[in-house]
C-alpha cells in the first residue's frame, strides 16, 4: 500500500496578469508623440491581496479536487507572492497532486528556504523524494518533519515505507507501529508490516497482521488479496479462492502485479501472488469483471 488528473491545465495569459496589475487601462502613446520615460507605481498592497486571495481560490479548489484549476490561480499567486512560503507551499503540492515532480520539489525547496519550520513542506518533501525513487533522501525529509511534529500518523507511515524500500526492515515495522498506537484505525499500516513480515519469511506473522488489517476496515482488497495468496499457498484451496474473488470484486486493479509492485508488495509475495492469480476460476472472475467473455482456458496468463 502506498498512500501518498489528466486534464489540461488553464494557463495564465500575459492579458490576465495585466488586468490583475492594472496595466491594461494604460493609454498608449499616439503615433508622433514624444516617448517619455515613465516607471509605473503598482500598488504592493493591493498586489499582496490579489495573490492571497488566488492563494485562497486554489486552496479551496484543491478540497474540491479541481487541481488544474487551483494550480492555474497558485502560479499566478506566486508570481504576484514569490517569497510566500504558503503560497510556494501550496503550489509544490499541488505539482505533486498532479504528477509533476521536478517543479514540485522547486517550489517546496523554495517555500524551506523562507521558512525551515514547516513540517508539511518536509513531509512533501519526502513524499516528491519517494516517488523519485530517492528513497534516502525522502527518509532524511521525514525524519526531518517528524522532529517538528512527531505525532503524524501519515508522515510515520511514509516513513516506514522509505524505510522499507532501503530493506531497513525492523526500522519500517517501528515506524509503522507507531503510526498505529496514535491511530489504531490506520489499516495501511497494518497492512504494511504484514508485507515486511511476508518479506522476510515470516507468513504467519504477516497473515495475522492482514487479517487485523481487514478486521479494520473490510471493505479493502489488498490485505484480503494477501491473505488469499498465502492460503492458497497453504493448501486452503476453496477459502482462498473465495476470499481472492472478494477482493478482486473490490479492486480488480490488484490483479496487475505492476500495481502490486506500486503498492509495495515484495518479489516473493508477488510470485506468490502470480501463482494464485493465475488459477482458472480466478482468471474466469477476472474476465467477468472485465466485461470479457474469454474462458478460463483461452484467458492469457497473469
Amino acid at each position: 500500500m502506498h498512500i501518498s488528473v489528466d486534464r489540461t491545465v488553464k494557463r495564465i495569459s500575459l492579458i490576465s496578469l495585466l488586468v490583475v496589475v492594472g496595466l491594461w487601462g494604460i493609454a498608449q502613446p499616439a503615433h508622433g508623440q514624444a516617448l517619455v520615460p515613465h516607471i509605473l507605481e503598482l500598488d504592493r498592497e493591493q498586489l499582496e491581496q490579489q495573490g492571497l486571495a488566488l492563494a485562497q481560490e486554489a486552496a479551496q479548489l484543491t478540497q474540491f479536487q479541481q487541481y488544474e484549476l487551483a494550480l492555474a490561480r497558485a502560479q499566478l499567486a506566486a508570481q504576484l507572492l514569490p517569497d510566500n512560503p504558503d503560497v510556494l507551499a501550496l503550489l509544490g503540492s499541488l505539482y505533486l497532486q498532479l504528477g509533476q515532480l521536478d517543479p514540485g520539489i522547486e517550489a517546496l525547496l523554495k517555500a524551506r528556504t523562507l521558512d525551515r519550520s514547516n513540517s508539511a513542506v518536509l513531509f512533501a518533501l519526502g513524499s516528491a523524494y519517494f516517488q523519485q525513487e530517492n528513497y534516502e533522501l525522502a527518509a532524511q525529509y521525514l525524519q526531518s518533519g517528524l522532529q517538528i511534529r512527531p505525532d503524524t500518523p501519515g508522515a510515520l507511515f511514509d516513513l516506514g515505507n522509505a524505510y522499507y524500500k532501503l530493506n531497513r526492515y525492523d526500522e519500517a515495522i517501528a515506524q509503522y507501529q507507531r503510526a498505529v498506537e496514535l491511530e489504531t484505525t490506520f489499516w495501511p499500516a497494518v497492512n504494511n508490516i504484514g508485507l515486511v513480515l511476508y518479506e522476510q519469511g515470516d507468513i504467519e506473522g504477516a497473515l495475522e497482521k492482514w487479517r487485523q488489517a481487514v478486521a479494520i476496515d473490510a471493505t479493502q482488497a489488498e490485505p484480503q488479496l494477501a491473505i488469499a495468496v498465502v492460503l492458497y499457498a497453504q493448501g486452503e484451496t476453496e477459502e482462498a479462492l473465495t476470499i481472492g474473488e472478494t477482493a478482486l470484486r473490490i479492486d480488480s486493479r490488484y490483479a496487475d502485479p505492476i500495481f502490486l509492485q506500486e503498492n509495495l508488495w515484495g518479489e516473493r509475495l508477488i510470485a506468490d501472488a502470480q501463482t494464485f492469480l493465475s488459477q482458472p476460476q480466478i482468471r474466469e472472475a477476472l474476465a467477468q469483471l472485465n466485461g470479457n467473455d474469454t474462458s478460463p482456458e483461452q484467458a492469457p496468463p497473469q
